[in-house]
């Protein structure tokens, strides 16, 4: 998200970044974020940057700064639900991992480096 000004409406982040500004945090889904209280309309992008741990790049002399996306290393996963990997199996018959959804799943992944 690109952004002209550190302060912005609640509805400009919301619609930039998916998560919705509500009183018990930021939330997408099922996933909530304690925020630290914010009062009216607009929003300190560097403040809720730092609480969820969005990467935030700075390019003060041109007047502009990049909100990125949640990251795996940050605070909190969107959701917990594994794209649909398609391997072969021991017989080289394609399984795809999503006719195991709905089950509880371990994957274990080994590299030799």
């Amino acid at each position: 998200m690109l952004l002209k000004s550190m302060k912005i409406p609640k509805a400009e982040f919301e619609a930039g970044t998916g998560w919705q500004l509500q009183p018990e945090g930021a939330c997408k889904g099922d996933v909530c974020i304690p925020l630290p209280a914010t009062s009216g309309d607009m929003v300190d992008v560097e403040a809720v940057a730092d609480a969820m741990g969005l990467p935030l790049a700075a390019a003060p002399d041109h007047g502009l700064w990049a909100l990125g996306p949640e990251a795996i290393g940050g605070r909190a996963l969107v959701t917990a639900e594994a794209p649909d990997l398609r391997l072969p199996d021991l017989d080289g018959k394609e399984f795809a991992l999503s006719s195991l959804r709905g089950r509880k799943v371990l994957l274990y992944a080994w590299a030799p480096y």
